[in-house]
């Protein structure tokens, strides 16, 4: 957790940074949460983090979704892209 927070925080100051935020699976992390909170409060950055209801990881949904379709027999080469709006099910 230290290494996040240091490393976020120096990032912010190399790159002259006033905001910070978190999202995803690691910012359900209370105690990283508080951190960098905490170390954004020192520095006088804003910190935004969403409630952590919102902090899903998706990885788990996609590797789901990936393998029902696996299982049906969907197959894809390596020219496949990202489809952002691809709807699940």
């Amino acid at each position: 957790m230290d290494v996040l927070v240091n490393h976020t925080m120096l990032a912010a100051e190399n790159f002259d940074i006033k905001k910070v935020a978190i999202a995803g699976g690691v910012a359900c992390n209370g105690g990283l949460r508080a951190a960098m909170e905490a170390a954004c409060r020192e520095r006088g950055y804003a910190f935004y983090m969403p409630t952590p209801i919102l902090c899903t990881d998706n990885a788990a949904m996609i590797g789901a979704a990936g393998y029902y379709d696996f299982v049906r027999g969907v197959r894809h080469g390596l020219d496949l892209n990202a489809v952002p709006g691809l709807k699940l099910g």
